[in-house]
């Protein structure tokens, strides 16, 4: 990951979005697929989004302006591919989100505490504009096809804004 100027990451590499979703999060969600991902979990069902060569580049501007065209919309996912291999591109995406009052979750084969290891400030900035996180690997051994927007059951829904405040990780118990 690259320590560079964090405004100079204007590009994201995407797989794909999908304009409105109800099952990437909570209410109907703008869902932003990057493209690569380190992780190789068996029975991904996004295997197409591994290859870092694979997708195709787009400025956040348009990614910003779709979302901003669907007044419907309660929120912006971060899917993937591994969206924490962009940190620097998906935090300035998500700074200009949040300026129109989305929510904002984001799903990583990292653990939170995994994120939190890397001591990467793009990584850190990213964080700290989330509202939810999936956290971990997909482990198709633990697929549980009755789990809210998770696949296996290793993986966590956590509240963002709680874990900040605690200190802690602080599950969203809805979803749980």
């Amino acid at each position: 990951m690259s320590k560079q100027d964090l405004k100079s990451f204007d590009v994201i590499r995407l797989a794909g979005v999908v304009r409105e979703s109800i099952v990437d999060g909570p209410g109907l969600r703008f869902a932003v697929f990057c493209q690569g991902c380190p992780h190789g979990c068996k029975e991904c069902h996004n295997q197409e989004t591994h290859d870092f060569k694979g997708g195709y580049d787009c400025h956040i501007s348009k990614i910003v302006d779709a979302v901003e065209k669907d007044p419907l919309l309660d929120g912006v996912t971060f899917s993937g591919g591994e969206p924490f291999c962009q940190p620097e591109a998906f935090y300035n995406l998500a700074v200009e989100l949040k300026k129109r009052g989305l929510n904002l979750m984001a799903y990583s084969g990292y653990t939170y505490d995994e994120l939190l290891s890397l001591k990467n400030e793009a990584v850190d900035k990213l964080l700290s504009q989330l509202d939810i996180l999936v956290d971990g690997r997909f482990v198709a051994e633990q697929k549980d096809l009755t789990l809210l927007f998770r696949g296996s059951s290793n993986q966590r829904v956590i509240d963002m804004n709680l874990t900040r405040q605690e200190g802690k990780v602080v599950l969203v118990e809805k979803y749980m």
